[in-house]
């Protein structure tokens, strides 16, 4: 900075030649003595060493000269005063730079420094120079200090000393030399004046390491330019980036005082690219725990393969968090799905492996799998090329032998699957805004607590959070909202599905999803749903409903609590089973359905809230509780809330225990279903044999298994009216349903009595 440069401020005083009457021998205020006239001074206009200059003889113990001109300091400047003096003849005396210092209204800065220091002329003939610096700042190297009150100054020089000599003094000097405190008076150094060159192609590591160094604690200027970093670089002060930089894509950029999205846009001059070196870096330091995107809507062009970000490693188990932001997508064709057909064997003794896959180099890991016996959500979680071999993500319930397979790889925005394992790594606070091209997130097939808090994954394309393995074990999705994109599309024409798991220990609470195929696709056990909104309608009269929650095991170990479950059901089936006829172990087992909503409207009649769907014969209920449930219906009863989807097999309802189904409540329901089962029987006409009919209220259509009770309300009596006090018997199991129980006697009766029934032993 140079202000007689940049601001045209005039700083350097006319030459001797120009006359004297601007020099004062006071302190150059107005009204004080010149040397103009002076007897004691004259103007020598040839001298060797000076051409022209001022002659004096000092006759005062301090001999001042003094620029009459109010020469300005203004702030943030420093001014350097320079003279050159020699000793002509008489008394040595001592040479220094002085001034006076001005401020509004012309008055003096009292109590600051108006002197530099002194240096004494020892030879004559001798040139010698002294010079100070003067400014508001107390900087090193200010010999005077004159804070923020002076305005200006009227500088020259002090002689001191012994009286009587002969001095001649060459033209004052007065310059802005700010310039030379930007080092410690601004916050920042500038890679440049450290050897960076910025041209793209020169390794600038080196210069971005020392300008750091040298920081300390000052910010590092990244000046306008491309910087190429021939190696990882990591920053311990705080940067500004002009200029832009490139690297390798497995070295990385650490940015410790800037840890945030906005400054790796900066550094590498795109949102996407910007993204992803954040990312890289999150992973490759400790410094930071969290990646915070700052708000920004980040568009995104093309799916981010997250391990390829990262470019270094393919295992990560450190708790690591993304939030804050929102992920825009944009661009056409790169989000279609590759679609790949190919014949591959499938044998239930090796349940996870396909076999000589056809083509299998062409097979994108991370591809829904579907074919003839195949479940929901089977992916392609890994292959091997030189086998021709595909490990799947869940066995095939009737896959036996080869068949044509169709694999589909939809585009993930954030795609973990090249990955070999991800651990404690969550997303908090970002819209995945996928624009109905994009699906949301693709899980690494092996890890542990995935985390997705308070996000929204808004119009994914085919998929919201997608699990090709066991990348899902111990997941927790809390407060996440899913939107579909096929709100106008009919139930069951829609294809999309917000989430599936593989593995055990799946938390989703408090969630809402709009819409799609399905809200949630199990695959493992020891599973927590709670909390959760989804609906899924459509404005068909009469009109089809699908799943909302798919449980794909049998003993599925899992609690559903506190649900809203809005025009949609939940199915329980086996369909990764790959044995599906049950042959011992467990069946259908381990459910608890309690305290849930559930409404539907303009549903067919035979629509049902929980639905058993066994894929081999043999099964039953093993394990049921459905409790403190509100079911209703509106625009139309429905038949019954409970059934059993024999589109492959029925449940053997001879079989059966622990089965509980009470306490819930039933509007618009024709059937409601209970077990235990509290019936009250009045037989008006005596009979020996009492028929009592469940009316189809034991759950599922099942047998009357049980009697847990038989109580007489009042005597009961012969044909005579007399009473008798035999004890009945129970026949159960009766009917062409087995859903009767004949309550016999020793003589015909008749009566009101009240039996408790079951549909399964406990």
């Amino acid at each position: 900075m140079n202000k007689a440069i940049t601001d045209g401020v005039l700083l350097m005083p006319p030459q001797f030649a120009q006359g004297l009457d601007v020099w004062s021998s006071g302190n150059g205020t107005p009204g004080a003595d010149t040397y103009d006239g002076d007897p004691n001074a004259a103007f020598v206009p040839a001298d060797q060493d000076f051409g022209g200059c001022i002659e004096i003889l000092k006759t005062n113990a301090t001999q001042k000269l003094r620029y009459m001109g109010e020469t300005p300091l203004l702030a943030g400047c420093y001014l350097r005063v320079t003279a050159r003096v020699k000793a002509v003849s008489g008394n040595l005396p001592n040479v220094r730079v002085a001034a006076w210092a001005g401020a509004s209204g012309g008055t003096h800065v009292d109590g600051v420094t108006e002197v530099g220091p002194s240096v004494p002329l020892t030879t004559y003939g001798e040139v010698v120079e002294v010079s100070a610096i003067i400014g508001a700042g107390n900087r090193a190297g200010v010999d005077m200090v004159w804070g923020a009150d002076a305005l200006y100054g009227h500088f020259g020089i002090d002689l001191t000393g012994a009286s009587g000599g002969v001095v001649r003094i060459d033209d004052i000097v007065i310059e802005d030399i700010t310039h030379v405190f930007h080092r410690t008076m601004m916050n920042w150094v500038d890679v440049r004046d450290f050897g960076a060159v910025g041209d793209g192609v020169t390794d600038d590591a080196a210069a971005f390491e020392a300008a750091d160094a040298a920081a300390a604690g000052r910010r590092v200027l990244i000046s306008e330019g491309t910087y190429f970093l021939g190696t990882s670089v990591t920053f311990d002060n705080h940067v500004e980036f002009e200029g832009t930089v490139t690297m390798a894509s497995d070295d990385y950029l650490t940015l410790t005082k800037d840890f945030h999205l906005s400054p790796y846009i900066d550094a590498f001059g795109s949102e996407e690219e910007g993204f992803k070196r954040a990312f890289q870096a999150l992973l490759n330091n400790a410094d930071h725990e969290s990646l915070d995107l700052g708000g920004r809507r980040i568009s995104i062009s093309q799916p981010i393969d997250m391990a390829a970000a990262v470019g270094n490693k393919d295992e990560f188990a450190q708790r690591r968090v993304i939030r804050n932001g929102q992920l825009y997508v944009t661009g056409t064709s790169v989000w279609d799905p590759e679609v790949v057909t190919s014949q591959a064997t499938y044998s239930a003794s090796a349940s996870r492996t396909l076999t000589n896959v056809v083509n299998v180099a062409n097979i994108p890991v991370g591809s829904l799998v579907t074919g003839n016996g195949v479940g929901r959500e089977v992916y392609v979680k890994s292959k091997n090329l030189a086998t021709q071999e595909i490990t799947l993500s869940q066995p095939l319930f009737d896959g036996e032998g080869t068949q044509n397979f169709t694999f589909t790889r939809f585009k993930y925005l954030l795609d973990f699957s090249n990955f070999k394992k991800l651990a404690s790594f969550s997303l908090a606070d970002i819209e995945f805004q996928c624009n109905s091209k994009a699906s949301g997130i693709m899980l690494a097939p092996n890890g542990l607590i995935f985390h997705l808090k308070d996000c929204w994954i808004t119009r994914p394309r085919d998929r919201g959070v997608t699990s090709i393995g066991d990348g899902c074990q111990g997941m927790l999705i809390d407060r996440c909202n899913f939107a579909t994109p096929e709100g106008d599309t009919p139930a069951q024409d829609r294809t999309t599905v917000a989430i599936n798991t593989n593995a055990n220990d799946v938390k989703i609470r408090n969630n809402r999803a709009s819409q799609f195929r399905h809200f949630v696709v199990i695959g493992g056990a020891n599973s927590i749903i709670t909390g959760n909104h989804f609906f899924q309608g459509d404005a068909v009269s009469a009109g089809l409903r699908t799943a909302g929650i798919v449980l794909t095991q049998t003993h599925c170990s899992t609690l559903i609590d506190g649900n809203y479950c809005d025009n949609a059901f939940i199915e329980w089936t086996n369909e990764y089973d790959p044995s599906p006829n049950f042959t011992g172990g467990y069946s259908f087992s381990a459910l608890s359905i309690t305290d849930n909503v559930f409404l539907s409207g303009d549903v067919a009649p035979w629509f049902s809230y929980i639905v058993v769907k066994p894929h081999g014969a043999g099964h039953f209920l093993a394990g049921l509780t459905v409790t403190g449930n509100k079911f209703r219906s509106i625009n139309g009863p429905i038949d019954r809330v409970e059934r059993i989807d024999t589109s492959f097999a029925d449940l053997d309802m001879s079989k059966g225990k622990l089965v509980l189904f009470e306490g819930n409540t039933y509007n618009a329901v024709e059937t409601p279903a209970f077990n235990p089962l509290v019936i009250t029987h009045s037989e008006n006409s005596a009979s020996a044999t009492w028929d009592i009919d469940t009316e189809g209220k034991l759950p599922f259509g099942g047998r009357a298994r049980g009697v847990d009770s038989l109580i007489m309300l009042g005597k009961i009596k012969n044909q005579n009216n007399v009473g008798i006090y035999s004890a009945p018997y129970v026949s159960l199991e009766q009917g062409a349903n087995g859903d009767h129980v004949h309550v016999s006697w020793e003589t015909p009766v008749h009566g009101d009595v009240v039996v408790t029934v079951r549909m399964d032993s406990v």
